[in-house]
């Protein structure tokens, strides 16, 4: 009967792992692989970020992207970018439950990040557009956001010498059009990612850079809480939609396809720099992630679009703190932004 042991191999040099491997391939001892380690290994960020082939990265793309992501010159106004809602301090979002629209306004969703939004398609909490380029185009032109047309804001940008310049060198076939204003912040959208966080250093195998009430949190994550159903993979979401049962009038996703399978469902947020983005869920009613964790022990509201996943849970005071204490691993340090050189007038 083959032997069975567990080893971690992180816990060896490259040459005892060596001399391990060739024990194996003689003696024909069995490896049992550390459970552990194949939940981990389904959380591993990507290597690269992808591009759309119709609009591939460049370094002039994603500059003059950011240029335009922070420049309120694309609101009716012209006091309001991308970042009042998209709020770099703040995990990409903004820290009250509306964001702010048009005419100081406040608007009936909270702000979804827009880090790591490379790797997901159906955008918006409702999911009405296909993609970055989409997205970018809606606030812009949305009489409750932003509220310009985006033929104004060519007229606009045309008179700047540094945006005539800008895209050329960026898009010296199209120039200066509505269609590349919106493919340029989208390069530059697709750069947001999450830096490297405890989380990650612990995937690869360092396992002091999390504590132990935080490793418990994974495996309660994973296991007895069930948030892995739909946080899943690296950036911690299935980019699927679902009724969590929250007590809302918005209908959500129905209001785009009209299925009522999805009525009230929203877009599952990914969980990276979790912490910095209170409050949560699409209307930002939730101050707290422990309040976020009491809502799914509750199983939220009961109605016919009820997310099979949703299910009641139990867990007690400490496996709640426990949880908190794994999602706080999932920010990464603050770094200094630097800020675009802006076209002056």
């Amino acid at each position: 009967m083959p032997v069975t042991f567990k080893f971690k191999r992180w816990l060896f040099p490259a040459s005892v792992q060596l001399s391990l491997v060739l024990l194996i391939i003689v003696s024909g001892i069995t490896i049992a692989a550390d459970p552990g380690d194949s939940l981990r290994s389904q959380f591993q960020r990507p290597d690269t970020i992808p591009f759309p082939t119709d609009n591939p990265y460049t370094p002039e793309k994603a500059t003059l992207g950011k240029m335009l992501f922070f420049d309120t010159r694309l609101s009716r106004d012209q006091n309001l970018n991308c970042a009042s809602c998209h709020n770099p301090s703040f995990g990409w979002e903004v820290p009250f439950a509306g964001a702010i629209g048009a005419g100081g306004q406040p608007l009936g969703r909270h702000a979804n990040t827009a880090v790591n939004l490379a790797w997901t398609s159906e955008l918006f909490w409702d999911g009405r557009a296909r993609s970055l380029e989409d997205q970018a185009r809606g606030p812009i032109e949305a009489d409750v956001e932003m509220d310009l047309p985006l033929s104004i804001a060519v007229e606009r940008l045309e008179r700047l010498q540094g945006y005539q310049e800008a895209f050329a060198r960026a898009y010296p076939v199209e120039g200066l059009t509505e269609e590349t204003i919106v493919a340029a912040i989208a390069t530059y959208e697709r750069t947001l990612v999450t830096g490297d966080t405890p989380f990650d250093r612990w995937v690869r195998g360092d396992e002091a850079a999390i504590s132990d009430q935080a490793k418990s949190g994974f495996q309660i994550f994973n296991g007895k809480a069930q948030c892995a159903n739909c946080h899943s993979g690296w950036n911690f979401t299935d980019d699927q939609f679902h009724d969590i049962g929250i007590n809302t009038d918005d209908e959500g996703r129905f209001n785009v396809t009209g299925n009522s399978k999805e009525r009230f469902a929203f877009k599952t947020p990914g969980l990276r720099e979790i912490a910095a983005r209170a409050p949560y869920m699409h209307n930002g009613k939730m101050p707290t992630l422990e309040a976020v964790i009491a809502h799914y022990i509750s199983g939220g509201v009961k109605r016919p679009s009820l997310s099979s996943k949703m299910q009641a849970v139990s867990l007690n005071g400490r496996e709640l703190q426990d949880l908190v204490a794994f999602l706080n691993t999932l920010s990464s340090s603050q770094r200094a932004l630097v800020m675009p050189q802006l076209p002056a007038n």
